[in-house]
């Protein structure tokens, strides 16, 4: 019972992706109010949303600045091309 209490708990990750750089990095994280807060920040900001429950389990697990692991390149890979579209869509670019 008590698993399933603690994944009701919104939790959110931030993400950093520059061409420069070779892999994505944490540069947020926070549950519950923190991540509210962080949504907030990313939406009053223009940064677009991405929701996956699993993979934030995952991404949670790792520290502010610390690159994404090769075995979630995949997952990370998807969300860094949904933004490019999202950006491209609205004549914009996805590197804030």
């Amino acid at each position: 019972m008590k698993k399933e209490k603690k994944n009701l708990i919104k939790k959110a990750v931030a993400l950093t992706y520059k061409e420069q750089h070779t892999i994505p990095k944490i540069i947020g994280k926070g549950k519950g109010k923190i991540a509210d807060k962080l949504l907030e920040i990313g939406e009053k900001e223009g940064i677009e949303i991405y929701e996956d429950k699993e993979l934030v389990e995952d991404l949670y697990r790792l520290d502010i600045n610390e690159a994404i692991p090769p075995e979630l390149y995949e997952a990370v890979s998807r969300i860094i091309v949904f933004i490019y579209y999202l950006d491209k869509e609205k004549g914009g670019s996805y590197e804030k």
